[in-house]
């Protein structure tokens, strides 16, 4: 750790991290499946996916109908597992990933499991096999993954283990549960196999049918599936901050989201797997911890006899939510961060991406309390609009958003906040419009992810509302409203010139140089610091040990 002071110079480079959805990609004309498929399955409709989470929590027959599909895939034309290992034991394989926190998470599970197999870590030019890990929430997403794949088909492996005596491409994630067998279509199509979310640990099954010159599928979603004993392989780790998944899925549907049908229900890992691989981290050296979760902060552990912060489920006031099975005994995401938080108290310990609706007061007061829980909240609000959220089916208003907001800032000292916008949502009038840029000048987001909408399948908006908003004003109102969070954000930079902050540090700056070494790191309120490297701040190899300092 090391403590700096803010300079005004640095109030000009704050981060911004800004996307656009403008594109859309043509849908390949459908052709006669030339390989043989694994296991193909299609998503579930919104009407199926309710159906589904209208069952009780842990209900019994649920979970054995999926165990029961789950063993007919199985049986359905694969071999046993150690028949599989054996057919892929010393490929090479790389893995890309776009997207998200929890899809970095993920490939670190995918990394373990197909290291488990006998497979081997390799960069791009020397792999047999390259999986990608994908992103689906948006559209432009979606496009540079079809770049990315027409330009890895290009490319061959001479000294490539595989029969095909190319690099065999394999589809990872939300992309892949979204898209399916449209994936494997075609004369020439772009990748070898295909595994959603919850399919990793049949990924050597996968691969052994790629190697006999097939092609292979899992998009299975599962009810229980969350890795919790599989030790994530952390190969692109700095050695100080890791990502931890504690749960996996969302129920909330919001209506432009896809993400329910990509990553299926919610379903979270139990208390003591938890704490078990913190304090493997803390042993390992590193110094802060993520806890990821597509709705982090819905976290519930079924199995847990006692809680500690919460006697049951509850939400902000004036915040509801359309998946209703949500009380019950067990611990909540309170009790969580109360246990990680006392296991390992020298550890930063962030979180992310919550939904707002799951901020309770018992939540807010705990990070208020704990010195290594960050003063650094992650609070989507979507659009600044009433009438907005309510189409977009958020569960709160802007009024009771705004409370939230004045709640947390009157608990937690310092505290910085991050938030997630779109524009453009189907139906948003200008007045609409600038009620957003209105609550964005007022609360003063530190850091912004807005996007402009683009439509998603399988969402209620795809079926049941016009995406009727022109694309150059989705592009105007994407331009207004950086405009006004960058304004925001340098006048909340402004006010920490000559305060100390502790930053914990991360290695070298992208523009450190032997002659001019520069560190980076970031805040306990998430601010990304860069400074030069003194005689009293030194970092050592394994990760960062640094010494108090100023600059």
């Amino acid at each position: 750790l090391v403590r700096c002071i803010t300079s005004s110079s640095a109030v000009q480079q704050a981060d911004r991290k800004i996307s656009t959805s403008i594109s859309s990609v043509a849908a390949r004309p459908a052709a006669a499946h030339r390989r043989t498929l694994l296991i193909a399955d299609d998503v579930p409709s919104l009407k199926e996916f309710m159906q589904q989470s209208q069952r009780p929590p842990g209900d019994a027959a649920a979970v054995e109908q999926a165990r029961g599909i789950e063993e007919e895939l199985v049986a359905h034309g694969a071999e046993d597992h150690q028949s599989s290992v054996d057919a892929v034991r010393g490929l090479k394989f790389h893995v890309e990933t776009y997207g998200c926190q929890m899809n970095t998470a993920d490939s670190e599970i995918v990394t373990a499991v197909l290291m488990g197999a006998g497979l081997t870590a390799s960069d791009e030019k020397h792999a047999d096999v390259v999986l990608i890990n994908t992103c689906a929430i948006r559209e432009n997403a979606e496009k540079r993954i079809w770049e990315r794949l027409r330009t890895l088909r290009l490319q061959k492996n001479k000294t490539n283990a595989l029969a095909s005596g190319r690099v065999a491409i394999g589809l990872l994630g939300c992309m892949a549960e979204r898209l399916k067998s449209k994936l494997l279509e075609g004369d020439k199509p772009l990748v070898d196999f295909v595994a959603g979310p919850d399919a990793y640990r049949h990924l050597p099954r996968l691969l052994s049918r790629v190697a006999e010159g097939h092609s292979a599928m899992n998009v299975q979603l599962s009810l229980e599936e969350t890795y919790a004993e599989i030790a994530p392989v952390r190969p692109a780790s700095n050695g100080v901050t890791a990502y931890l998944s504690i749960m996996r899925g969302c129920n909330n549907m919001c209506s432009y989201c896809v993400v329910p049908f990509t990553r299926g229900r919610e379903r979270s890992r139990d208390v003591s797997s938890i704490l078990n691989e913190v304090r493997a981290l803390q042993d390992q050296g590193y110094k802060e911890v993520t806890l990821l979760g597509q709705n982090v902060n819905s976290y519930w552990d079924k199995t847990a006899t006692n809680s500690t912060v919460t006697s049951s489920y509850s939400t902000f006031k004036g915040f509801d939510n359309l998946y209703k099975l949500r009380d019950g005994e067990g611990a909540r995401f309170a009790d969580l961060l109360d246990a990680v938080s006392r296991a390992v108290p020298s550890m930063r310990v962030r979180f992310t991406s919550p939904h707002p609706k799951d901020f309770p007061v018992e939540l807010l007061s705990l990070i208020a309390e704990r010195r290594n829980l960050c003063c650094s909240l992650h609070m989507p609000v979507q659009s600044g609009s009433s009438e907005v959220l309510k189409r977009m089916r958020r569960g709160y208003t802007r009024e009771s958003y705004l409370e939230l907001i004045t709640t947390a800032r009157q608990l937690i000292p310092n505290l910085t906040l991050s938030t997630d916008l779109i524009v453009g949502f189907c139906g948003e009038t200008e007045e609409e419009h600038e009620e957003t840029l209105s609550l964005m000048k007022a609360v003063q987001f530190e850091q912004a992810f807005t996007y402009a909408y683009s439509e998603r399948s399988h969402t209620h908006a795809k079926h049941k509302m016009k995406d009727d908003v022109a694309e150059h004003t989705k592009m105007r109102r994407l331009q207004e409203l950086v405009d006004v969070f960058r304004l925001g954000a340098t006048a909340a930079s402004t006010k920490e010139v000559g305060r100390e902050l502790v930053v914990l540090v991360e290695g070298h700056s992208r523009r450190s140089t032997d002659e001019a070494p520069q560190f980076t790191g970031r805040s306990e309120g998430n601010r990304k610091c860069v400074f030069d490297a003194t005689t009293d701040v030194v970092c050592s190899q394994s990760g960062s040990r640094a010494a108090p300092s100023k600059s």
